[in-house]
């Protein structure tokens, strides 16, 4: 089946027999502002609803997978309004019925790294660099407080989430945080596919259903507490608030512990 692409101002959407891939596209560092949030949910939404697709694949460039969120959307005015497009991506990206798979080439942090966390398979380049900096802005990453810690353990999920301590690819197939590293990483999402076109996608739906059954309830109600937390002392704090000015004034931070 000839390829079926939609090119957008900031992401591609490109469908491929029974395969969807998503390719960010915001230079120079595929950041994600409030304009992709609205594209990436519609785009899954709209996939849904395309029985013959079984599979998604995200990706960034050989430069960057995500540097995470646009931090300026984080201020004061705009932050419920990101809180609730992003995680309407993530809840998408959680809800959906296809076989999710992250490409991860250099840098993957913050929300950036909570799409490729939330995805059912994770592959990284030799190059790759997984973190959640947001700590450094007196915040933290509502997503991956809820999910890291299946995924890794507490104790590391503490480690990385507490300390912003970013990860090289070795250690975060160590961990458990990608399912394999290479040179290319779509070498191995290939191979994945390929495997993954001889199965039925009737059961591939229905055994996602049953896998992720009982940890998506808790994980709703996880994030919706973590929207709350966030919404209640992040947004009205201030260090919060000093901690978004001085990312986008380019200064070191003044912390006054309220």
């Amino acid at each position: 089946m000839p390829p079926d692409q939609q090119e957008e101002k900031k992401l591609t959407v490109e469908v491929t027999g029974s395969v969807a891939r998503i390719s960010l596209n915001n230079p120079p560092l595929n950041v994600i502002d409030l304009e992709m949030m609205g594209i990436l949910r519609e785009h899954l939404i709209a996939l849904e609803q395309k029985p013959h697709v079984t599979a998604i694949v995200f990706a960034g460039n050989e430069r960057v997978f995500s540097a995470g969120l646009d931090v300026a959307a984080l201020a004061p005015q705009t932050v419920e309004t990101t809180l609730h497009k992003f995680h309407a991506v993530v809840r998408a990206l959680v809800a959906t019925s296809k076989l999710t798979i992250a490409s991860v080439r250099r840098h993957c942090l913050g929300g950036g790294a909570e799409l490729a966390l939330v995805c059912d398979i994770v592959y990284a380049g030799s190059d790759a660099i997984f973190g959640f900096p947001e700590i450094k802005l007196a915040a933290f990453p509502p997503v991956a407080m809820v999910a890291l810690s299946a995924i890794v353990g507490q104790k590391r999920a503490a480690e990385l989430l507490f300390t912003a301590r970013s990860l090289t690819a070795p250690e975060a197939l160590a961990m458990g945080l990608v399912n394999a590293i290479a040179d290319d990483p779509e070498t191995l999402v290939s191979e994945c596919l390929q495997q993954v076109s001889q199965l039925s996608p009737a059961a591939l739906r229905i055994a996602k259903k049953a896998f992720y059954g009982w940890e998506a309830m808790h994980f709703e109600k996880g994030l919706m507490r973590a929207e709350e937390i966030y919404r209640e002392y992040v947004t009205r704090s201030a260090d919060g608030k000093e901690g978004i000015r001085a990312f986008i004034e380019k200064r070191r931070p003044k912390w006054t512990g309220k």
